[in-house]
């Protein structure tokens, strides 16, 4: 049974500490994840606002371009592409959009489709491209997307996403859990068909 997925890229496919290099090498810090536990890196960082928020602009393309993938995603990935439409969507801006497939290549990731929405409301993608699960590492995004889309989210645990979450968000640790529980959720939704 084919279904859609909704995927986040950055801290989802991308390893969650992608960006802390650079951070620190800006910055003169010596952060680790463990450090980062806001999703604004803004808080952690401590310069003005508009400062940060220009060095980010300026090296975004670089930092994409360098991101390692997160453990597990290219097999995981490779393997659902096969049984399923894998949509990519991300918070990045839509003039990122030939660095993102350029990485997406070099990677040896497929993709059904990449939309960069330039915004962190992921809720109205998800509903236009009627997507069946959320892979995502934001935890008010996860929340959002489940409760307004009332579909499953995976949100891969990080330090800077410790909030409580509903039943519906389902916290894994990495792409092979993620697998798992895709997996088991496949499983059930064929059983429960068949009950029909």
């Amino acid at each position: 049974m084919r279904k859609r997925f909704g995927i986040d890229i950055d801290g989802t496919v991308t390893c969650p500490s992608a960006l802390i290099p650079f951070i620190n090498e800006e910055f003169g810090l010596n952060l680790t994840l463990d450090d980062i536990i806001e999703y604004d890196l803004n808080k952690v960082v401590n310069v003005p606002d508009e400062e940060f928020s220009k060095w980010f602009i300026e090296k975004e393309p670089l930092m994409y371009e360098k991101s390692p993938l997160a453990m597990g995603a290219e097999k995981i990935l490779n393997k659902w592409k096969k049984e399923h439409d894998l949509f990519f969507i991300s918070a990045r801006g839509p003039e990122l959009l030939e660095n993102t497939k350029t990485w997406f290549k070099k990677n040896g990731l497929y993709y059904h489709h990449i939309e960069l929405i330039g915004s962190h409301d992921k809720v109205a993608s998800a509903k236009y491209h009627n997507v069946d699960v959320f892979l995502e590492d934001k935890h008010d995004n996860a929340v959002m997307i489940h409760e307004e889309c009332n579909i499953p989210v995976l949100l891969f645990n990080t330090p800077y996403n410790q909030d409580p979450i509903p039943n519906g968000v389902i916290r894994v640790n990495n792409w092979y859990e993620a697998n798992d529980w895709v997996k088991n959720w496949l499983e059930k939704s064929k059983k429960s068909m068949a009950l029909l």
